[in-house]
């Protein structure tokens, strides 16, 4: 968190900026889409419960926010729709509520897809799933011989399928307990006579299984009905039992369980906007290999001359002994033996030897693979530990918005004597800290996989990062300290109001800054043409809010026709018109997007 310091002119610009527009602090958070008008019911609000556990305190538990491309089921809405499909292909096929349950089942619980085979060639449907056009009944004889023991059992102690084959209840009853043992491959049961194929419905599972195997049969059912459903799938959370029906091709991939968990429907990690799926996994994949690892014993160890363990050094002086059973000993620097050093070498602390080889170029190879590893290991440490930074401020973040809707708002709307209908503003503040963290979390990650060569891309990145990054931790402040002092008071405050200002202006100027960041990023950076300018159009409306009341001094009615002395600040500055960026006074033409002055 930076020091705490006074707001600037340049946001008061543009909160005030923002104020005019008309932005609603309740817009869906980069929706892609047209922002939304929103009443104080549309406020996107988190539920916490006060009896969860010690490792869940930082999970939000109920997400309100309503959505138009996806919808949360939990067991009795995926029952019910479950039954409402198999109803639906059973009256418009004219078959059994069990032969519609095992054709939905073999067609991934596609309505359109059983319909579409079934019309199409029947006869082939049904030999594929093993529905039999007519039910055979047993032979009509006293005792029946039961197909897997072979031993004689009156009639009433035989049973079979629509086949007619026939076996014995104790044999069935085996028979499904261990098909239902195995997992959920028992939904595609089939007679157990070796040559024929027809398929074993719930009727008989009803009729013959246990009431534990009845029980896990019907929850490898249901669970079958979002497993093989190419537009449901369970939420990752631990211990969530909610699905989530998605509207494929509807846009954008985030979702959010009703456990309040955010992911990813397409790759089921936690959301990450405007990272794509490929890098999150890419990412995810490095963090946890064993490549940094190697990079590390490359970049700060040396293999021993003799047995090739690598050694890391961990004193001051170059005579390195090996450990045993080797105990080889040598010089650290040009990996010598350490019989042919002595003070004509250099001594304990240099080595002539490798300072002359190293002019001839005997160790240019190991040397630049060295440095290389040294230099991989260096930038991944870099953005690894800020991607871990904002994640671990996020989680701080959530901890902190628990703890204000549960206890600090009830208790500032006592001091403050105002209503905590009109305190949702801090709230809102929370909610966007905790968003902006996750995006900026992920931007660390898009910046390690962005090419190298790409310069003019490269600083647009890290113009944009940086300008959301200080806005967010301008916010960030604002709402964990300067609150502190209001929450501390021993009475209402005078200032309150400036600050209830101050923050909801703060929260929206965040969120301009991270919806250009956003934004930016899933256009591929675009914005920079292939000369490494910025185009003007894509620039002036992605910097700056979008319109000529862009960061940088300008006023409200200033056009891009101003002169650029107008443009300068008191440190001696001037502001590009294309990207705001901030040039010396000496500069004739914008560093940042090469726009001549």
């Amino acid at each position: 968190m930076g020091e705490k310091g006074e707001m600037t002119s340049e946001d008061e610009m543009m909160m005030q900026d923002a104020t005019d527009d008309g932005e609603s602090f309740d817009d869906d958070f980069y929706s892609g889409g047209d922002a939304h008008e929103s009443d104080d019911d549309d406020v996107m609000d988190y539920d916490f419960n006060d009896n969860e556990s010690d490792d869940d305190s930082n999970t939000l538990l109920a997400h309100n926010r309503s959505q138009s491309n996806f919808s949360i089921l939990n067991e009795a809405d995926i029952h019910k729709r479950q039954e409402d499909s198999i109803t639906k292909i059973s009256t418009v096929l004219s078959i059994s509520w069990v032969a519609a349950g095992i054709l939905l089942r073999h067609y991934n619980w596609s309505v359109s897809k059983v319909n579409d085979e079934w019309f199409a060639d029947e006869g082939k449907v049904r030999r594929i799933v093993g529905l039999l056009e007519n039910h055979v009944p047993l032979p009509d004889e006293e005792e029946l011989t039961c197909g897997i023991c072979f031993d004689d059992y009156p009639r009433n102690e035989i049973t079979a399928a629509a086949c007619g084959h026939p076996f014995c209840l104790t044999c069935w009853q085996g028979y499904i307990g261990t098909a239902i043992s195995d997992g959920p491959g028992c939904l595609m049961l089939r007679c157990p006579d070796p040559s024929c194929s027809a398929a074993i419905g719930r009727d008989m599972i009803n009729k013959l299984a246990s009431n534990d195997d009845k029980k896990k049969y019907k929850h490898y059912f249901i669970r079958s009905f979002v497993e093989d459903n190419r537009k449901t799938k369970w939420c990752p959370a631990p211990g969530c039992d909610y699905a989530v029906d998605f509207i494929v091709g509807s846009g954008s991939y985030d979702v959010t369980c009703g456990c309040s968990y955010s992911f990813c429907w397409n790759c089921t990690e936690e959301t990450h906007r405007p990272v794509d799926c490929g890098t999150v996994s890419k990412w995810i994949l490095k963090n946890s290999a064993e490549s940094e690892n190697m990079n590390w014993i490359l970049a700060n160890s040396k293999p021993c001359p003799k047995c090739k363990r690598p050694i890391e050094k961990n004193q001051g002086c170059m005579h390195i002994t090996c450990t045993p059973p080797c105990k080889f000993e040598f010089c650290w620097l040009c990996l010598g033996p350490w019989t042919d050093h002595g003070e004509r070498t250099g001594g304990f602390y240099a080595c002539n030897r490798y300072e002359a080889a190293k002019q001839e170029g005997v160790f240019d190879e190991s040397e630049k693979r060295r440095e290389m590893a040294k230099n991989s290991l260096e930038r991944y440490t870099h953005y690894y530990e800020r991607w871990a930074t904002n994640q671990s401020s996020r989680q701080k973040a959530l901890a902190d918005l628990q703890q204000m809707q549960t206890v600090h708002l009830e208790k500032l709307s006592d001091k403050q004597c105002q209503p905590e209908s009109q305190l949702k503003f801090i709230i809102e503040a929370w909610l966007q800290i905790v968003e902006c963290r996750r995006v900026l979390k992920w931007t660390y990650a898009y910046g390690y996989y962005l090419p190298e060569h790409e310069h003019a891309k490269r600083q647009f990145f890290e113009y944009l990062q940086g300008e959301a990054e200080s806005g967010l931790e301008r916010l960030h402040q604002c709402a964990e300290k300067e609150l502190q002092g209001y929450l501390d008071a021993e009475g209402p405050s005078k200032e309150f109001n400036e600050f209830r200002t101050k923050l909801a202006g703060l929260t929206s100027v965040t969120r301009n800054y991270f919806e250009n960041l956003v934004q930016a990023l899933e256009n591929g950076l675009v914005d920079v043409d292939a000369h490494g300018a910025y185009s003007r159009a894509a620039s002036s409306k992605s910097l700056g809010g979008g319109s000529s009341k862009a960061k940088g001094g300008r006023g409200k009615g200033t056009t891009s026709k101003t002169s650029s002395s107008r443009n300068i600040d008191d440190s001696g500055h001037w502001s590009c018109e294309y990207c705001t960026y901030a040039n010396v006074r000496s500069a004739t033409a914008c560093q940042m997007c090469q726009q001549r002055r």
